[in-house]
């Protein structure tokens, strides 16, 4: 308590040997070192492979066809207790379409399948696949002109098939004779006599020419023209904060489906499933109020519905089940206190909970490449080989096929499917397709253009699925060298360097960028065998240090997108096998891997209007969008 003399009494001359303590300050730091590096050893091991200290649990099971579809994850504890939905999150639904034969259109009702897919659980597939080849995936896939079975969606229902044959009205030399024009006392009674049949649904006037609103604001009026039709909602005691959007750590619910197969507590399955002991202890309690005891027997299912923020998670729901029926659930109210809740939506994952083959998603090195979860979980929902193979196709210039999955990668898909199977067929054809990779998500609508009658598919502001130049015209090649400054590995100088190099062994195919014109064929200085390509839009390509041209590339000659124009090389000024690309736009080179490139053919005028009536159907029929809002027009 300072009553001891300091260790050195004058601070300005030198510490007597006796003072300090060489062992014991080399001791100190060695422990201190040591320390460290074991707490990062069992950190790292700990960690196996994940970038997040903690992901509570990734999986979700939908809760109907309408709900996202993701996959969960909290541990190695969790492996083998939390389980995703099985193949229940497919619908088959009836969809009128309507198809040209002749000169008359045929509405006949078609089933459909609508299916949303974990990509990383456990799929099996129902028959082989090809194995991954780059080469057959990025070649230019032909627009289908067959005659169409699916056909367009038509807005209405009808029970059997209907035949229809539109004619342009006569306007020359109509044979009916035209009604009187309404007098503003004749629309007057018109909107009177029927203004207790506007108000039953969603009307908007559209145009009130002539009739004065306030006429009809009357006490004894059914019909306010001067009051918003549109029902007014107040929120109170609301607090409105800004959307946050995928990148930026928006809020996610996920739900943790434990099957329990011998008696335990609430508490000790929460644990073992890798939650905080006071964050159990708590839910138990609160729950067990509700269900009688805190005790699970074998067959119940514990549910916990988690909100999720980037790493932070929270249990914002419990629920207990005996098999399927619900015994009691509790979540949070608005002062973040456990209450008494209804039950929760169904979700296909408590229903499936003792399955023999439950759906698990993979985790960690156990997540499947790209390629091989698109195959397995299409598959394993009804699609045949020609229909993946299609996706595959659709996604090519989106998605990594080499990468590793992640647990909340899905997919979603609306095709048409056999009356009797439920499944695709020879003639069925995909309808809409979704995707989400990470934050990268992609939608594709099927459209028949009515210019040329080929069917293609467009995002959705009606821009082709296909790139306009694909950046890796070597898809099995390795990037070994990028645009810009450098030292040249034969004449030792440091000068530009004005494309990229793809390695790969003597031999190995070259895919042309995409469609367009060979300009230059053979060789050329320090190229070596050369071929140059003109692209639409002033893009030019070129392919250096070929071993060999293919046959037919010449001056003149059109290639298509994917189309082999030659085989990897060394010629000309070359350290080995590789291919150097270049891209030059409008007389300049660019770097191939950074230029932003345009997309491929995009809609426009009347086609892409009709398009845009086509891909707000199929929105309304996968939940996208509200019913459109009826309008009255007086007039």
């Amino acid at each position: 308590m300072g009553e001891d003399e300091p260790l050195l009494a004058d601070g300005r001359k030198a510490p007597d040997r006796r003072e300090v303590s060489i062992r014991w300050l080399s001791g100190t730091f060695l422990t201190g070192v040591t320390s460290s590096a074991l707490m990062g050893i069992a950190l790292f091991a700990a960690l196996d492979g994940r970038e997040q200290l903690a992901i509570p649990g990734e999986a979700y099971a939908a809760t109907d066809i309408n709900a996202p579809v993701k996959g969960a994850e909290k541990g190695s504890r969790l492996i083998g207790t939390t389980i995703a939905a099985k193949p229940s999150d497919k619908a088959i639904v009836e969809i009128s379409t309507m198809i040209k034969e002749g000169d008359r259109s045929v509405i006949r009702s078609r089933p459909f399948a609508h299916v949303k897919m974990a990509l990383a659980a456990n799929h099996t597939a129902k028959a082989d696949y090809p194995k991954f080849d780059p080469l057959k995936i990025f070649s230019s896939g032909k627009p289908e002109t067959e005659p169409e079975s699916t056909g367009a969606i038509y807005v209405a229902e009808v029970e059997t098939d209907v035949s229809l044959k539109i004619t342009d009205f006569p306007v020359a030399s109509a044979p009916y004779a035209y009604a009187a024009t309404m007098s503003a006392s004749e629309a007057e009674e018109v909107v009177r006599t029927n203004g207790s049949i506007l108000t039953e649904e969603t009307f908007q006037v559209a145009m009130l020419h002539y009739v004065d609103p306030q006429r009809f604001a009357g006490a004894d009026s059914p019909f306010d023209f001067s009051a918003n039709l549109n029902a007014r909602v107040v929120a109170e005691n609301v607090s409105v904060a800004s959307a946050l959007t995928r990148e930026e750590n928006s809020i996610e619910f996920i739900d943790d489906v434990m099957a329990i197969r011998k008696p335990t507590t609430m508490v000790t399955a929460l644990i073992d499933a890798g939650y905080n002991k006071s964050e159990a202890k708590y839910v138990a309690e609160v729950l067990s109020g509700e269900t009688g005891t805190p005790e699970l027997k074998e067959g119940d299912v514990f549910r916990v519905g988690l909100e999720q923020r980037g790493e932070d998670t929270r249990i914002v729901r419990a629920s207990v089940y005996e098999g399927a029926r619900h015994m009691g659930s509790v979540a949070v109210n608005d002062f973040e206190i456990l209450v008494s809740a209804s039950a929760p939506p169904k979700s296909p994952a408590v229903e499936t909970a003792f399955d023999e083959t439950p759906i698990t998603i993979a985790t960690g090195r156990e997540l499947p490449r790209v390629y091989d979860g698109i195959y397995k979980a299409a598959l394993s929902y009804g699609m045949n080989g020609d229909m993946t193979d299609k996706i595959i196709r659709l996604l090519a210039s989106n998605v990594d096929y080499q990468a590793r999955l992640k647990p909340t990668d899905t997919m979603e898909a609306i095709f048409s499917v056999d009356e009797q199977t439920s499944e695709a067929a020879d003639d069925s054809e995909l309808l809409y397709l979704s995707a989400t990779f990470g934050n990268n998500k992609v939608n594709f609508y099927r459209f028949r253009n009515p210019e040329d009658g080929a069917v293609d598919y467009y995002d959705a502001e009606g821009r082709n699925a296909r790139q306009f130049l694909i950046r890796n015209p070597l898809p099995n090649g390795r990037f070994r060298s990028g645009f810009g400054m450098r030292r040249h590995p034969i004449i030792k100088v440091r000068r530009m360097h004005t494309g990229v190099d793809w390695a790969a062994p003597r031999g190995t195919p070259i895919i042309a960028a995409g469609n367009g014109v060979v300009e230059k064929s053979g060789w050329n200085r320090g190229y070596g065998k050369q071929t140059v390509i003109r692209h639409p839009n002033g893009y030019v390509s070129s392919y250096s240090h070929q071993t060999k041209i293919a046959k037919g590339i010449a001056p003149g000659a059109r290639v298509k997108q994917g189309q082999v124009i030659g085989y990897v090389g060394s010629t000309g000024l070359s350290t080995g096998p590789h291919l150097h690309y270049e891209l030059i736009v409008n007389g300049r080179k660019v770097d191939p891997m950074r230029v932003r490139l345009p997309d491929g053919k995009s809609l426009s005028g009347d086609t892409l209007a009709a398009f845009q009536i086509e891909r707000e159907r199929i929105d309304q029929l996968i939940g996208h969008n509200e019913p459109p809002t009826r309008v009255a027009s007086a007039k």
